[in-house]
C-alpha cells in the first residue's frame, strides 16, 4: 500500500477517534443528571461524575504523550486507550450504584489520554502550514459527534427491553451504545492506523515513500543540508526542532574546510534530565503560559455553563430529555458553523487574530449571561429567547479560542516532545473540566458569583493576550539561541 493511502486511512480513523469522542459525552450529558437521580445521588454527585471523567484524563493525558515521544509510536497507545473506553463504557450500561457510575465516568476518562498522542503525532505529521487546517478539521470531527449525539439519544430514549440481567433503558442504553461503538473503532485502528514517518524524515528522504532507488545517504545529507538549516533554524511559531546537520553545517568555516564540532542530539534522545530541564524551560515562556491560560479560562467556562444549563432549563423552561437533546443538537450546528468559520479565517489570518476574534466573543457571551441569565425576568418568551442567545454566543466563540490556542501551542512548542507538550496543555484543559462543573454544580443558585468570577477570568486573559499579542507571531532570537545552548551535545555525554 502506497504512503498517501496509509496517511489518508490513518487521518480518517483520527476523524472517527475524535468523533466517536463526541458522540460519547453528547449521547451521556443530556441523561446523566436524571441517570444519577434514579440512583438516589446527591445533586453535587453531577459535577463529581463530570470531573471524574476529566481527571483521569488529565493524569493520563502527559504520561501517553511522553510514551508517543520516546517510541514515536501512537497506534498501541490508542488501542490501549480504547479498552479503556470499553470497559468504562460497560459499567456505566450496568449502572448498579452511584458509585460504580462515577468509576466508569474515572475509568473511560483514561482513553481520552491518547489525544496527547494524536496531537503530537499530528504535529510531526504536517508542516506548520497546513497545521491549522488539520486541525481545525480534527475538532471538528469532535463537534460533528456532538452534533450527531443528541440525535441518537432521540432514539436511544425509546429504548426498553432487557439483556439477560441488564436492564437496557434511556438511561442506561447510551452506556451499552457506546460500549458497541468503541469496539467497532478498536477494529478499524487495528486495521486502518499507521505510524507514518514524521515530516522531517520524509523531507530528508523523499525516495523513501516512492520505493524507488535513490541516492546515497551522503548525497542525500548534502543536498538537504541548507534546507534543514532554515527549517529547524526558525520553524514556524516557535517550533524550534535540532538537527547534527544544522550543527555542522553552520560550523563550516568559508574556505569549506572541515572543523570537528560536536553533534547535537535530537530531542526526543537527550537523556531525561536534560530533556526534562529543556521542557520545564519552554513551559516557562510567556506566549505558552499565554496559551496555556487561554486553555483553562475557556474550558473552565465552558463546563461551568453546561453542568449550570440542564438544571436551568429545568427549573425555568420544564426540559426533558428530548428538549435538552434537542438543545444540545442544535448547539453542535452552531459550533459546527464556528468550525467552518475558522477554516476560512485561518487561509486569511493569523492564528493570533483569529485567538482575538474567539476571545471577543467569549467575552460578549460572559457579559450577556450576567446581564440576563444571572436572575431571567419577564414572559417565558422573553426568558427563552435570552437564554438562545447566552448559549448562541457562547458556543460560536469555542471554536476561535480552540482551534487558534492549539495550533498556536504546537508552534511555540519544540516539535521533538509535541506529544508530552500535547499531554500538559489538555492536563491543563482536563484541570478545567475537573474544575468548571464543582464550581457551577455548586452555584446553580448563585448565579452572579458563579458568572461573575467567570467574567473576572476572561478580562484577565484579556490582559494577558493585549500584552503578549507580539510574542504569538515567531520565536525571538534569545529563544532560539537558549533552546540551542541548552542542548548538551554528545562530545560531553558518556558513552
Amino acid at each position: 500500500m502506497d504512503y498517501q493511502r496509509k496517511k489518508k486511512l490513518t487521518f480518517s480513523t483520527i476523524g472517527l477517534i475524535f468523533l466517536f469522542s463526541g458522540v460519547e459525552y453528547a449521547v451521556i450529558l443530556p441523561t446523566i443528571w436524571r441517570y444519577l437521580q434514579t440512583l438516589e445521588a446527591a445533586p453535587y454527585f453531577l459535577g463529581l461524575a463530570m470531573s471524574a471523567f476529566s481527571l483521569s484524563g488529565l493524569l493520563s493525558g502527559p504520561l501517553f504523550g511522553y510514551w508517543s515521544d520516546r517510541t514515536r509510536t501512537t497506534k498501541k497507545i490508542i488501542l490501549l486507550c480504547n479498552l479503556f473506553e470499553i470497559i468504562g463504557n460497560f459499567m456505566y450500561f450496568m449502572g448498579y450504584s452511584k458509585w460504580l457510575l462515577l468509576s466508569s465516568r474515572l475509568l473511560a476518562g483514561i482513553g481520552t489520554g491518547a489525544g496527547s498522542s494524536i496531537f503530537g503525532f499530528l504535529t510531526r505529521s504536517t508542516t506548520s502550514e497546513d497545521r491549522t487546517t488539520v486541525f481545525a478539521a480534527v475538532m471538528a470531527c469532535r463537534q460533528a459527534g456532538l452534533l450527531v449525539g443528541p440525535a441518537l439519544n432521540i432514539f436511544l430514549r425509546l429504548c426498553d427491553f432487557h439483556i439477560g440481567p441488564f436492564i437496557v433503558n434511556k438511561y442506561t442504553a447510551p452506556g451499552l451504545f457506546m460500549f458497541l461503538l468503541w469496539i467497532l473503532l478498536q477494529l478499524a485502528v487495528v486495521f486502518m492506523y499507521w505510524d507514518l514517518p514524521p515530516m522531517e524524515r520524509r523531507i530528508s528522504n523523499p525516495h523513501e515513500e516512492e520505493n524507488v532507488p535513490g541516492p546515497s545517504e551522503e548525497e542525500v545529507e548534502e543536498e538537504v543540508m541548507p534546507l534543514m538549516t532554515s527549517q529547524e533554524l526558525v520553524g514556524s511559531y516557535g517550533s524550534v526542532t535540532t538537527s547534527s546537520m544544522c550543527k555542522g553545517h553552520r560550523s563550516a568555516e568559508p574556505n569549506d574546510s572541515p572543523v570537528e564540532s560536536p553533534v547535537t542530539l535530537p530531542t526526543h534522545e537527550l537523556p531525561t534530565p536534560f530533556r526534562i530541564s529543556m521542557t520545564c524551560q519552554e513551559f516557562l515562556r510567556e506566549e505558552v503560559i499565554v496559551l496555556l491560560a487561554a486553555q483553562f479560562i475557556t474550558l473552565f467556562n465552558q463546563t461551568a455553563l453546561e453542568t449550570m444549563v440542564t438544571p436551568l432549563t429545568q427549573k425555568y423552561f420544564n426540559f426533558k430529555e428530548l428538549e435538552n437533546s434537542v438543545m444540545y443538537c442544535l448547539g453542535g450546528v452552531v459550533v459546527i458553523v464556528g468550525f467552518l468559520l475558522v477554516h476560512w479565517l485561518s487561509r486569511h489570518f493569523t492564528e493570533r487574530v483569529v485567538l482575538a476574534i474567539g476571545l471577543t466573543i467569549c467575552n460578549i457571551s460572559c457579559i450577556w449571561c450576567l446581564i440576563f441569565l444571572t436572575n431571567p425576568l419577564g414572559s417565558f418568551s422573553w426568558q427563552l429567547t435570552e437564554f438562545i442567545i447566552g448559549v448562541f454566543l457562547q458556543t460560536l466563540g469555542l471554536p476561535f479560542v480552540a482551534v487558534a490556542q492549539v495550533s498556536l501551542f504546537s508552534k511555540v512548542t519544540s516539535e521533538s516532545t509535541q506529544g508530552f507538550s500535547q499531554g500538559v496543555r489538555r492536563s491543563v484543559g482536563g484541570l478545567a473540566t475537573i474544575l468548571g462543573p464543582l464550581w457551577g454544580g455548586g452555584l446553580t443558585e448563585n448565579m452572579y458569583i458563579m458568572v461573575g468570577a467567570m467574567m473576572a477570568l476572561l478580562i484577565l486573559l484579556t490582559i494577558m493576550l493585549a500584552f503578549s499579542y507580539k510574542r504569538l507571531v515567531e520565536p525571538t532570537v534569545e529563544h532560539v539561541e537558549h533552546v540551542e545552548s541548552s542542548q548538551p551535545s554528545t562530545s560531553g555525554l558518556s558513552t
